[in-house]
């Protein structure tokens, strides 16, 4: 299980759709279920914490009021202001990469370049980025050994980095940077400024979801950009496929595992009962390789209906920031194919698959030419 979680959900999915186990209560592995769950908010509620979680960890009206806040900071227009910046960041980052020798890909870029497209988009200061890789990579191995203990001294430190800067700009007051979170502590809900506890949920949910879902996705797509020799050069001659590929890609290996949900009732899924209050689990990384959808869930074809796709999710707890992640992946590939002739395997040093609940690779040795 450890060394290929996603080999292991294929497994299960064909022997049983809807698993049941202490760590992550039910888990719903067939695509179908899935949708059904995604669909039926009412039955599924997302206020599955005991923290404030904003906004995915809530269901409407609340969910509904915060959600309008957070989509205003992901319209096209500030994707579209966003991009020169972020297509800056890539290419830098690329062009710094050493030609021609070893290295470990997940560790010199694949987190590196979420956490300086994140600090650029949200105004945050370069010194907060190492502070932050260290963080995310705790906050995961904390996660996956329920050290409930270390996941709450891990999420007050998190905590204590946002106040900082929320702390700065109110002390710096008209002299604040003109940045996304400084116009965020200008937003209303309820009539009333959000509160700083608020804030905090908003910006720790941006954060820890980008971080480690695209550190996993950049890593993911080097890799089978490393592996499939022919999808190089049919990128470079047609850029347009970008965004299928990228999308592709990511479903048949997700960045994303699961996430939560808690029943309100009891419901019934593939035959399964779930009594009210279960924790249930979404799991993304089986959903998206269903073999009644999707056929071989390995084959990466570049024409498959994109409604089908789950990666950002479905419905109304869709990914927040998912025009952001479509931003930078894209962006990446396409100065990554500029950039570098090929990506080559180690064939005597294997990449390491991460473990849960984190996703892609812990290690990726490559050699970029």
């Amino acid at each position: 299980m450890l060394a290929n979680q996603i080999a292991a959900y294929d497994r299960l999915r064909l022997q049983c759709p809807v698993a049941h186990s202490d760590f992550l209560g039910y888990s719903i592995l067939r695509h179908e279920d899935v949708l059904t769950v995604l669909g039926d908010h009412e039955s599924f509620s997302n206020a599955v914490s005991a923290r404030l979680t904003v906004p995915n960890g809530m269901d409407p009206p609340h969910h509904t009021i915060f959600r309008q806040v957070n989509d205003r900071y992901f319209t096209p227009g500030v994707m579209e202001r966003f991009e020169p910046v972020c297509r800056s960041i890539a290419a830098e980052l690329i062009d710094a990469l050493p030609r021609g020798q070893k290295l470990n890909f997940s560790e010199i870029f694949a987190e590196i370049y979420p956490l300086r497209g994140q600090s650029s988009f949200l105004g945050w200061p370069a010194d907060l980025e190492e502070q932050l890789r260290r963080w995310t990579i705790r906050n995961l191995v904390a996660t996956g050994e329920q050290n409930h203990t270390a996941m709450k001294q891990i999420a007050i430190e998190f905590d204590g980095y946002i106040r900082q800067l929320l702390s700065d700009r109110r002390r710096a007051g008209e002299n604040a940077p003109k940045d996304l979170t400084t116009s965020l502590m200008n937003e209303q809900v309820y009539d009333r400024k959000m509160t700083d506890e608020e804030l905090v949920s908003l910006l720790r949910n941006w954060t820890v979801g980008e971080l480690s879902t695209i550190s996993a996705s950049v890593g993911i797509l080097a890799n089978l950009l490393s592996q499939a020799s022919d999808l190089w050069p049919r990128l470079r001659s047609n850029p347009r496929l970008v965004d299928a590929f990228t999308d592709e890609v990511l479903r048949s290996h997700a960045p994303l595992v699961s996430n939560r949900r808690v029943t309100t009732k009891d419901v019934e899924i593939s035959g399964v009962r779930i009594p009210a209050g279960e924790r249930v689990s979404i799991m993304w990384a089986s959903a998206n390789r269903d073999e009644s959808v999707f056929g071989d869930p390995d084959d990466i074809l570049l024409d498959r209906d994109p409604s089908l796709n789950l990666l950002f999710g479905a419905g109304i707890h869709n990914c927040p920031g998912a025009p952001l992640a479509r931003l930078e992946l894209r962006v990446l590939i396409e100065e990554l194919i500029l950039r570098v002739d090929r990506l080559v395997p180690i064939e005597n040093d294997p990449p390491v698959r991460a473990h849960f609940p984190g996703s892609g690779f812990s290690k990726l040795p490559l050699i970029i030419w």
